[in-house]
């Protein structure tokens, strides 16, 4: 038997846990693991089972079409929320995406890793991602307030939290997927005299689009179930018309789930259960679709 056999055969067992070697101790740790996957995965069924048992009678079409009733409450819908939280996601997009994929390419592909500047930015991206997220809506007040808008809870102050929540992990995620393209191609292009930009926008980064639209995707799901800056930019807890433009007053889903979470009726309770759901499924719709683009586009080096 070959090195590079015994070599294999250890990788997968390795890999699978499927050892015939086992002690008491692999066991143990082996069983705590199942035991956390089962823990972690059953509470998440039993509160999404929970909630959807709760809000069971507000599966209507008044959840998805009406606004807040304070005169009936068990008629109260979301309207103004799902309608806010979708133009949100919208402008954040507009925000984010190309800022982060320009500073993810220029990083990766332009800046000098040498230069004490451009290590520093390094640096303060991977922090970033882990500030936690009211830190982003006392940042866009300041970025509000520098511009000289004092208006509170309108679309733009939003976008510019949610933009400013996501950019790092866009940035993160596309460096992530520009380094993922094979040296070769760029090698390639480089030697039949295209110049660095011109390998850049014509090969490295279509090559990149199926990681760079994951993250994206992600970080964009991420962004459209956070309440915490849009509270410290003010976004009103219920209002009764749509958005009209970037300076119009807005709501969100999540803000008006928590509002009602705290109310003492217990219609209102249901119908913020009823909400958590269709959150839940707007989620998750997203993070398939970022399954979807990285499955459809993928290619294998």
């Amino acid at each position: 038997m070959s090195i590079a056999t015994v070599t294999a055969g250890d990788t997968v067992r390795l890999a699978t846990g499927r050892s015939r070697d086992r002690n008491v101790g692999s066991i143990v740790f082996l069983c705590a693991l199942w035991f956390s996957l089962f823990f972690g995965v059953m509470v998440l069924v039993v509160l999404i089972v929970d909630t959807a048992i709760s809000g069971a009678s507000r599966f209507d079409a008044d959840l998805l079409t009406s606004y807040d009733s304070t005169l009936f409450p068990e008629r109260t819908g979301f309207r103004a929320g799902i309608l806010g939280s979708l133009w949100l996601m919208l402008f954040t997009a507009l925000m984010a995406v190309p800022l982060g994929i320009a500073a993810a390419v220029y990083l990766e592909e332009f800046a000098n890793s040498q230069r004490w500047y451009n290590r520093l930015i390094e640096v303060n991206l991977q922090n970033l991602a882990a500030v936690p997220a009211i830190v982003y809506g006392l940042l866009a007040v300041a970025v509000m307030a520098t511009l000289g808008f004092q208006r509170k809870g309108i679309v733009l102050g939003g976008a510019i939290a949610l933009a400013l929540l996501i950019l790092p992990v866009i940035i993160i995620t596309t460096r992530e997927a520009v380094r993922a393209v094979p040296r070769e191609i760029r090698d390639g292009s480089l030697a039949l005299g295209a110049t660095t930009w011109q390998t850049t926008w014509r090969q490295t980064l279509p090559s990149a689009i199926p990681g760079i639209a994951t993250g994206t995707i992600l970080g964009l799901s991420r962004a459209i179930g956070e309440a915490a800056p849009l509270v410290m930019l003010g976004l009103a807890g219920s209002l009764r018309f749509d958005p009209e433009g970037l300076m119009s007053p807005i709501t969100a889903l999540p803000i008006q789930i928590y509002g009602l979470t705290s109310s003492s009726q217990e219609a209102y309770k249901e119908a913020a259960s009823a909400a958590i759901i269709v959150l839940l499924v707007m989620i998750l719709g997203l993070n398939a679709l970022a399954i979807y683009i990285r499955n459809k586009f993928q290619r294998s080096w």
